[in-house]
């Protein structure tokens, strides 16, 4: 495996056992059907959360929640859609992104509840 696979997998990893540790229920990791993926799925607080996690092994270009543009926000909501029209589902929705750097065996975590909405 790449090693920047690698550290995206470390980073979702950590990600879980952090939400985890937040009251999240996980529901399902690197959810995919179809063209969609979501990374993490969970329920917290009678909401179905949708989290995209970014991870990298420096913020020198950029923090990692800067890589969640316009359309891969339209490719999350739409995936997510996709996920609650077949599981047919009827709770409370919304979109996170996890930050993650790992360096030096070091892990920080940046959690960005509600980072974007689906338009109107």
């Amino acid at each position: 495996m790449a090693e920047h696979n690698l550290i995206g997998k470390k980073g979702e990893e950590a990600t879980v056992k952090y939400l985890m540790s937040c009251g999240y229920e996980i529901i399902a990791t690197n959810w995919q059907e179809k063209k969609y993926e979501i990374d993490i799925i969970a329920k917290h607080d009678a909401q179905l959360v949708f989290i995209e996690v970014k991870t990298r092994s420096t913020s020198f270009f950029g923090n990692p929640e800067e890589a969640v543009d316009y359309k891969k926000q339209q490719h999350l909501i739409d995936g997510a859609d996709y996920y609650i029209q077949q599981n047919e589902i009827d709770w409370e929705c919304r979109f996170d992104v996890v930050s993650v750097i790992i360096s030096n065996n070091k892990v920080e975590i940046n959690h960005i509840k509600d980072a974007f909405y689906p338009e109107a």
